[in-house]
């Protein structure tokens, strides 16, 4: 039958291509895209060579009745497609599989005495050219081995070549991002294989063939070849992103990264010496991605759909207002948590007031890596697990108000004591300030970093609109937070951020509401004992109440700001809403009865919901008003 071959491709390899365009759709960027074609163009070229040799040195064939008859050099078009299709979904299969991965961590800077990634690199060299060696014995040899010996002298160069400009990436980078989207499609391909072999749809020649088996059916030349030829679709894609994760990491060794490399540059990033690698950069991005997985996985996700130079400045961002968070909130006493604001304030006065002049006329930059006054500051004055995150943190592409804001509102939080606890919160205008401060100002940033980076033809009016729209999104982001953490506050903390005039309506004071919130604690000796009473069920409805009113305010400036989000640059769009919608998703949480699940405290989002929530908002606007 004419159309066996085509069949094979309709039955196994269209659908599972079908399934992964759908999943990964939203999430696709141009580069991306441009790193599947630039994979398929490099598979289809190298491999029509090799293929038309096997087809017309009779090693491998295939029955006339059972192609269309369409050919390239010998080749059948089916066989052709089959080089574009396999390439396709194991590429799209590595792309789903590290997406949330930042490549930028793995990458290791080799110091001159050491010699353990040289002796990495040469004992895989060393393993793959002695493939390559018994590829080419029994390619001279004739008979039984010659297809064996052609796979492997076709495919494992390619592989050296691979390993030798990527292996840091080959050995750093989680299982799930080399092992798994090289075992799940050659599994599947062998099945596939042993299907097509048993049917004649492809034939490989008595006389060139081991005649070993893998299992019943699979011929051990195509489990090998399906192997190896997964294997150098993956070590390619691994080290089209070691490439892009040095030229996204060190704009100063590459100032002028647009995003999309070409191969030429590609190359050259590959060729950097890793002894001229920038170890504090490296260093200082892997403790913001720890302290982000740790602290924040909302964040954390929804800085995964971000990209390049973008995605890393979010996260060395994110990762500042951890560090002055968590000095200020562990400090030991107030008049330390008072110091570490002032020391902080010192250190933003140093980044923006400019280069000092020496005794000798020589004028050095304030964040100076050596000698600015800066990062003099920031070695003398923080721990060192905070250094490298303010050493890096972009004040050049920040303004300076916001950052002094965000401080502002550190400075309010230190104004709750034991016997104030609604400390600084007197009215709803308050909490408004102070949801500006601590939230609303981090908003704002992550939008000035994406104008900078996507600046396009945005005017400056509807840039500042745009901020504007963030700071009030900023604000929305802080009202649940202070909704999800209201029992967690009052008890660790014994801060209560809800208005006076909002307790008064529940006929509450702050000095009540901590007690009601102690008393009904799942901790409490009283609770556990009696189990809940009547004034406890009475409490819980009030507390109920108040977080409603919290949520609603959050849903008022989420509601009114969540439209500027399609105005942003289309780069950013997307990855914008997963960030808002992600923490939105905790509102809608809260707000369905008895809908969340409670972990050391706080409401949290099931990780499935969250993916699925993600996902929907990479497919589009997310409809509804109020949080529906």
């Amino acid at each position: 039958m004419r159309f066996d071959y085509a069949l094979v491709h309709l039955t196994y390899t269209i659908p599972p291509a079908i399934l992964l365009s759908v999943l990964y759709a939203p999430l696709c960027t141009r580069r991306d895209l441009y790193k599947i074609v630039f994979l398929v163009s490099i598979a289809v070229l190298s491999t029509i060579p090799w293929d038309s040799y096997l087809i017309r040195t009779n090693i491998w064939s295939y029955p006339p009745d059972g192609v269309i008859g369409l050919k390239i050099l010998d080749i059948p078009i089916e066989e052709v497609f089959f080089f574009v299709i396999q390439t396709y979904n194991t590429s799209l299969l590595y792309l789903l599989l590290s997406k949330p991965v930042l490549h930028s961590v793995y990458l290791v800077k080799e110091e001159k005495g050491r010699s353990r990634w040289k002796y990495i690199k040469l004992l895989g060299q060393l393993g793959l050219a002695l493939v390559i060696k018994k590829g080419i014995e029994y390619v001279r040899a004739g008979g039984r081995h010659t297809y064996l010996g052609l796979i492997l002298v076709w495919a494992v160069p390619f592989l050296w070549m691979l390993w030798a400009l990527a292996y840091q990436f080959l050995v750093n980078l989680p299982w799930t991002s080399t092992l798994v989207p090289i075992a799940l499609p050659t599994l599947y391909l062998w099945i596939v294989d042993t299907l097509a072999l048993k049917r004649g749809t492809w034939v490989i020649e008595q006389g060139t063939k081991t005649g070993w088996t893998l299992w019943p059916g699979l011929e051990i030349e195509e489990a090998v070849f399906f192997l190896l030829t997964n294997c150098l679709i993956v070590f390619g894609l691994v080290a089209f992103d070691n490439a892009v994760a040095l030229l996204d990491a060190f704009p100063a060794h590459y100032p002028h990264f647009s995003g999309l490399p070409s191969p030429v540059t590609l190359v050259r990033a590959l060729l950097l010496p890793a002894q001229t690698y920038d170890d504090d950069r490296i260093l200082g991005l892997q403790q913001c991605v720890a302290r982000l997985r740790a602290k924040s996985r909302s964040f954390y996700l929804a800085s995964s759909v971000f990209q390049g130079r973008l995605r890393i400045d979010l996260i060395i961002l994110y990762s500042f207002c951890r560090v002055a968070d968590d000095l200020i909130d562990n400090a030991k006493d107030p008049a330390e948590a008072r110091q570490w604001v002032q020391t902080l304030k010192t250190y933003l006065d140093l980044c923006y007031g400019g280069p000092t002049k020496t005794a000798d006329g020589r004028e050095i930059a304030a964040r100076d890596p050596n000698q600015g006054p800066a990062t003099q500051h920031i070695m003398q004055h923080f721990p060192p697990d905070t250094q490298l995150t303010l050493l890096h943190l972009p004040t050049d592409r920040l303004d300076k108000e916001p950052l002094y804001e965000l401080l502002k509102g550190f400075e309010m939080d230190l104004q709750f004591t034991a016997t104030s606890p609604s400390g600084p919160i007197k009215s709803e205008a308050d909490l408004d300030t102070y949801g500006a401060r601590v939230a609303g100002t981090v908003a704002l940033l992550c939008i000035q970093l994406v104008m900078y980076h996507y600046p396009g033809n945005t005017s400056e009016a509807t840039a500042q609109r745009l901020m504007r729209a963030g700071h009030d999104m900023g604000i929305a982001l802080q009202y649940t937070n202070i909704a999800r953490d209201l029992q967690v506050d009052a008890l660790n903390t014994r801060r209560v951020y809800v208005p006076p005039a909002w307790l008064k309506k529940e006929k509450l004071t702050a000095e009540s509401f901590i007690t009601g919130i102690t008393k009904t604690s799942p901790s409490s000796s009283s609770a556990s004992a009696s189990g809940a009473s009547d004034q406890d069920t009475f409490f819980m409805k009030k507390l109920a109440a108040l977080r409603s009113r919290l949520l609603d305010r959050a849903f008022a400036f989420y509601d009114r700001s969540k439209s500027a989000i399609e105005e942003l640059p289309v780069e950013a769009r997307a990855p914008m809403r997963v960030a808002v919608e992600s923490y939105m998703q905790i509102a809608r949480e809260l707000r369905r009865p008895g809908g969340f699940v409670v972990k050391a405290g706080r409401a949290t989002v099931p990780v499935w919901r969250r993916l699925w929530v993600a996902w929907r908002a990479l497919c589009g606007p997310v409809g509804g008003v109020g949080g529906r």
